[in-house]
């Protein structure tokens, strides 16, 4: 009696982290932060011809307590610029961001004072869309670069960088603690 016969032909074996990676990566939910022409491709991608679903980012969260994806695209003014930084604040980590469209990224056409001129001045960017506005293809192609990132990631030293404290560590050292109180 062998191994196969006691657990029988649907039994599939894997580490506990890299399951928990996979369900991360295909269960994105992304929070938009779309202005002008780039919040209408963007609405473009969520509809049936191209189809998030198929990449498990379909669920558009308007809250951002709720979603680990911004995207934000089109023009970013200074007065809104605390509105943004807010909400990703607000999103819980681990969290991942898009720069869609020219004026998102670098300021496209508009160099203006009251432009911002990219928003990775701001808040981190993961990916940069090019184009303006960019087609929903390029949108569906950073969420493809977005979930090879987060399935690659290793969420707690993710956490600890953003965060600047190391939790790993600190366990650790209480678990040393512990070990030299019991003995």
């Amino acid at each position: 009696m062998g191994l196969e016969d006691w657990l029988g032909n649907d039994f599939i074996s894997t580490r506990v982290k890299d399951l928990l990676a996979w369900g991360r990566k295909n269960s994105l939910w992304p929070m938009p932060f779309g202005t002008a022409c780039c919040a209408i491709e963007l609405m473009a991608t969520m509809s049936s011809r191209y189809d998030m679903a198929r990449f498990g980012a379909e669920v558009v969260r308007f809250s951002p307590r709720q979603s680990d994806l911004l995207i934000v695209g089109g023009r970013v003014t200074l007065k809104m610029m605390p509105v943004l930084q807010r909400i990703w604040q607000q999103m819980p980590e681990p969290k991942w961001s898009i720069s869609m469209g020219a004026c998102a990224s670098c300021g496209g056409v508009f160099d203006t004072y009251t432009m911002i001129q990219g928003v990775d001045q701001f808040i981190p960017i993961d990916v940069y869309i090019p184009g303006c506005p960019p087609r929903p293809e390029n949108l569906i192609d950073a969420v493809r670069l977005i979930q090879e990132k987060v399935g690659k990631t290793e969420i707690q030293k993710l956490i600890d960088e953003r965060t600047g404290i190391d939790h790993l560590a600190r366990l650790e050292a209480m678990d040393r603690r512990k070990q030299e109180a019991n003995a």
